[in-house]
């Protein structure tokens, strides 16, 4: 197993450009911070969670190749004619938290709810406060705080 300290990015791909935008945020932050990173592409916000409980099972079982020392969840969940934004956006959202406390890992949470694309590029563009910059600086902050309680790697 990997001894460098590495995050694993979970990006949801639906929308791709937006999705390019989070994740490049995310790349730069962790770059600043000198540690390595893995990225997993999976369909939409919905599946974030399961990949991400997929990682911290195959570390527990010692099946994963790199022990994750963080974790950051990226996509974009935009409000449409139907209901379906409000039940991916909460679920997504409250099975993110349940793995945050459950599992005591540091995850980073970088999943936009937007009203419309416009919002979403908004909040993703790399010059303009971008969200996935931002969730690894969350994830960076827990990682501090799991240390800090030994609850992690030196």
């Amino acid at each position: 197993m990997t001894e460098e300290r590495r995050v694993l990015i979970v990006e949801a791909r639906f929308y791709q450009d937006i999705a390019d935008e989070l994740a490049k945020g995310a790349q730069r932050e962790l770059e600043e911070a000198g540690l390595g990173h893995d990225r997993l592409a999976v369909p939409g916000v919905f599946e974030v969670p399961g990949a991400i409980r997929f990682a911290i099972r195959a570390m527990e079982t010692h099946s994963a190749t790199t022990n994750y020392a963080g974790l950051v969840a990226l996509g974009t969940v935009i409000r449409g004619e139907t209901d379906h934004y409000e039940h991916i956006s909460r679920e997504a959202t409250r099975a993110l938290m349940d793995i945050a406390t459950q599992q005591s890992v540091a995850l980073g949470f970088g999943i936009l709810t937007c009203d419309t694309q416009d919002q979403a590029k908004a909040r993703a563009a790399v010059d303009q406060g971008n969200k996935g910059a931002e969730a690894v600086r969350a994830c960076l902050r827990m990682m501090e705080v799991k240390k800090d309680f030994r609850l992690a790697q030196r």
